[in-house]
C-alpha cells in the first residue's frame, strides 16, 4: 500500500522536472532574442553613424575598445548568425520537451506543432505555380 504514494510522488516529480525544463528553455530563448535585438540596434547605429570616423568604441564586458567600423559590423553579424542558430536549436528542443511533457501527462501529441516554414526556394516554387 505504501508503494502507491511513492509512485504518485515520483510521477509528480518527473512532470514537475519536465515542466521546469520547458520553462528554462523558454527563458533561454527570450534572453537570446533580447541579445539579438540589441545587436540589431547596434548594427543600425553603425550604419547610420553620423560621425565620419573609421573607428568606434565597443564594450567587451567592462572594457571599451576602439575598433574599425567594418570589423565591428562583421563581428556583430557573426554573433547574429550564431544567436539565430542557437535560438532555432532551442525551438526544436522545446518541441521535443513539450511532446515529452504531454506524453507524461497522458495528453495527445499536439497537432501541427512540428510544422516548419517553407524555405525560400519552396516559397518561390509555390508562387510560380500560383501565378499560372
Amino acid at each position: 500500500m505504501a508503494a502507491v504514494p511513492v509512485r504518485v510522488l515520483d510521477y509528480l516529480t518527473e512532470v514537475e522536472a519536465a515542466a521546469e525544463d520547458i520553462l528554462t528553455t523558454k527563458q533561454q530563448i527570450v534572453d537570446l532574442d533580447s541579445k539579438r535585438n540589441r545587436n540589431r540596434e547596434a548594427l543600425n547605429a553603425l550604419k547610420h553613424d553620423m560621425n565620419h570616423t573609421d573607428k568606434v568604441k565597443v564594450c567587451f564586458g567592462s572594457i571599451f575598445i576602439k575598433l574599425p567600423k567594418s570589423r565591428t559590423g562583421e563581428m556583430i553579424e557573426r554573433d547574429q548568425e550564431q544567436l539565430g542558430k542557437e535560438i532555432n536549436d532551442l525551438h526544436k528542443e522545446l518541441k521535443v520537451k513539450v511532446n515529452h511533457l504531454n506524453e507524461l501527462q497522458g495528453k495527445p501529441e499536439l497537432r501541427g506543432y512540428n510544422l516548419s516554414p517553407l524555405s525560400s526556394d519552396e516559397l518561390k516554387a509555390v508562387n510560380s505555380l500560383l501565378r499560372r
